[in-house]
């Protein structure tokens, strides 16, 4: 076994953390008889040699002894071997990728040759995952069928092979393997694909099986989204119905195998856990190709969901909630009924559910407020905990049910609040939700200034008092005066510009209130830091003291040249300083040409703001708003303060409230505020049409 090894220079090669001299012994860490040796090195060949996808020189040397490993039936876990066959394989660069070089984690390069050189490696010995669909090891047969579909030089004989295989075939899971690797053939040749949808169209109403015809039904979907059919709905609604009814109850995967020491250890233990006593764990997967396929066909994906919803199996409740997750974050639709019905499992018995629930419903803010009650109950049935309510519950436990309802914007979570903050640990979502609460919230405000108080002035004072600071703001806590003053004035050097950014907001906030702070106020006027500087600004001109001494200051920011993020402090402290800054206009007009957008944007709305003036400020906005759309939100805020005097953009504000996709959604990558940044673009959008519209007549 592994003939050759001793002959390959190994110390001459590379992979993500240096000589590859200690690839060998992974090599036949791989085929060793002790499954956590094999674990082990199977981490670590994807942590070094195939680092986050990457093909080093070492990682095309491993090749032909990989997959001698393969075809040998007395070595073990085999499966993963050809998993990783497939991943080195597999990767698809882009035209100027395979031109030059391909960005690595580390910051460096991997030569984009490489990955076309191993992609040709493996496809030469495909041939052993031939033999592999009928190999006595369920999960060799489980990884051979994509292997196949991603690599093979010959995809028609794999088509071929694909289907008949699925005909002797007894194991669940790799019966929808074979379906999903016809699936990838058909995508990756479109000379095959017409055949290929015919086939799964056949399939999906002829087998026997429902999970079988789901499977075909999902590749179809996935291979001809333009044919997927008007009765898609209840057609997989009978579908998921059937699978449930003709489930084991508490059948499932086989007992978990104990957690290794490896990240691939730790992510093997958690998909287990949450495939735990499911019948059919697989439906997740199918669902989740069939929601990519109907893409922007929101009402029937809405209608899917509700369906799953109201199941009695709670795994597929469960499979809803998670697929909410990516549904509501991408599109735009009616989902009060949705947040209803996962509000409703916050009551349920399975602790899976509910934290999955849970978990949605904190990234939900003003779209949670359907599921408030149930929230509100869960918080009255759950027991206290330590830490602010947490416990070792975590997410399924009293937090994050506060969060979500403090969030939604209901008042019922101030008194829970207030409870939390005289307990242990409070996360610090908790204190930044409080700006959504209103007026109630102000009772706050005495615990927030107590535990402000407990804060130490020492190296982490930015990262335990910013939160704090931030709820005093948003509460109006003006008597916690004295305390935000010791933390303004007691800033040590670490992060000091932010400790003291942090509380000069939190003073502004307060208003005349803060009139104590003016001596502190003014001194700062003169700091190095932009950012200090324009919040003390701010901080002084709402405490009530004369304007005309502090637009020189903000002026001063404002002259080109100066670092883009100074000029962008400066506008914005100008524009909410508002008409009493007119005099300042001057200084504002040539940040409207700047190269950088936030500048061009901060400046015209301030322009605005201090003058009432559209001709110059309005077209600015108007070509930052095609030119970032997460510029969006703060134009439409701008848009939505000049009313009639921004009829000009009626078309765009309008074209945007017909848009059904988020206009933040971004591919394989989300934001906990990315839902209530949307959301509040619409809110301000339609506010911005109203006041056009009304000024029109």
């Amino acid at each position: 076994m592994l003939t050759g090894i001793e002959e390959v220079d190994w110390a001459s090669l590379g992979h993500a953390y240096g000589p590859a001299d200690d690839v060998p012994e992974l090599l036949r860490g791989l085929a060793s008889a002790d499954p956590a040796e094999r674990e082990t090195a199977l981490d670590a060949m994807y942590g070094a040699v195939h680092h986050q996808g990457d093909v080093y020189d070492s990682t095309l040397a491993c090749i032909p002894f990989l997959l001698e490993l393969v075809a040998d039936p007395g070595v073990q876990d085999r499966g993963c071997i050809v998993e990783l066959l497939t991943s080195i394989g597999g990767i698809e660069l882009d035209d100027d990728e395979e031109m030059g070089e391909h960005p690595c984690e580390d910051g460096g390069f991997v030569p984009a040759a490489n990955y076309a050189m191993a992609a040709a490696a493996i496809a030469a010995g495909a041939g052993v995952f031939l033999g592999l669909v009928s190999d006595p090891d369920p999960e060799v047969r489980l990884a051979a069928p994509w292997a196949l579909a991603s690599l093979h030089p010959e995809p028609a004989r794999v088509l071929t092979l694909l289907r008949e295989r699925l005909t002797v075939e007894r194991d669940t899971e790799v019966r929808l393997a074979l379906v999903a690797a016809v699936g990838q053939i058909a995508l990756r040749h479109a000379s095959l694909r017409a055949e290929t949808v015919d086939w799964l169209g056949w399939l999906a109403r002829a087998a026997q099986d429902p999970g079988l015809r789901l499977a075909a039904l999902a590749q179809r979907a996935r291979c001809a989204p333009g044919e997927i059919p008007d009765d898609v709905v209840p057609w997989v609604t009978a579908l998921l119905e059937e699978i449930r009814t003709a489930s084991v109850p508490g059948a499932g995967p086989d007992t978990p195998r104990g957690a290794a020491p490896t990240l691939i250890g730790q992510v093997r233990e958690l998909l287990e856990e949450h495939a735990a006593g499911r019948p059919a764990p697989w439906t997740e997967e199918l669902l989740r190709t069939l929601h990519t396929a109907l893409d922007d066909r929101v009402d029937d994906r809405i209608a899917l969901v509700l369906a799953q919803l109201r199941s009695p199996d709670w795994g597929q409740r469960s499979d809803a909630i998670w697929l909410c997750g990516g549904l509501i974050r991408v599109w735009r639709g009616r989902y009060e009924e949705v947040v209803r019905l996962v509000g409703d499992q916050l009551q349920d018995p399975e602790p899976r559910l509910r934290e999955a629930a849970a978990s949605l419903l904190e990234r939900l803010f003003e779209l949670g407020a359907p599921a408030a009650d149930a929230l509100a109950a869960r918080l009255a049935s759950a027991p206290p905990g330590p830490a602010g309510g947490c416990g070792s519950a975590g997410r399924s436990g009293r937090d994050g049910a506060l969060i979500a309802l403090a969030r939604a914007g209901d008042v019922r979570a101030v008194p829970l609040l207030a409870r939390a903050l005289e307990e242990g640990e409070v996360r610090r979502e908790l204190l930044y939700a409080t700006d959504g609460l209103g007026p109630s919230a102000a009772m706050l405000a005495p615990a927030l200034r107590r535990r402000l108080a407990r804060v130490e002035l020492d190296e982490l004072l930015y990262d335990r008092a910013a939160p704090l600071l931030y709820a005093l703001a948003a509460v109006r806590g003006a008597q916690a005066l004295p305390e935000v003053l010791r933390v303004l004035r007691g800033a040590p050097a670490n992060r000091r510009d932010r400790v003291r950014e942090a509380a000069l907001r939190a003073l502004a906030a307060f208003g005349p209130a803060a009139r104590e702070a003016v001596p502190d106020l003014r001194g700062l006027l003169a700091d190095e830091s932009a950012a200090v500087s324009t919040a003390a600004a701010r901080a002084l001109w709402a405490a009530g003291e004369d304007p005309a001494e502090v637009l020189p200051v903000l002026e001063r920011w404002l002259r080109p040249g100066l670092p883009d993020a100074d000029r962008c402090a400066a506008a914005r402290a100008l524009g909410e300083i508002g008409r009493s800054a007119a005099a300042a206009a001057p200084a504002l007009r040539p940040a409207l040409v700047s190269r950088d957008l936030w500048v061009r944007v901060h400046a015209a709305a301030a322009l605005w703001r201090t003058t009432g003036e559209t001709e110059e400020a309005l077209p600015v906005l108007l070509a930052a708003w095609e030119e970032d759309r997460h510029a969006r939100v703060d134009i439409a805020e701008c848009l939505a303060e000049m009313g009639p005097a921004a009829s000009a953009a009626q078309l765009v504000v309008l074209t945007e409230l017909t848009r059904r996709r988020r206009h933040n959604a971004r591919e394989g990558a989300s934001g906990t505020h990315d839902v209530h940044l949307d959301e509040k673009l619409l809110t301000l959008c339609r506010a911005a049409l109203a006041r056009m519209e009304r000024g029109a007549y």
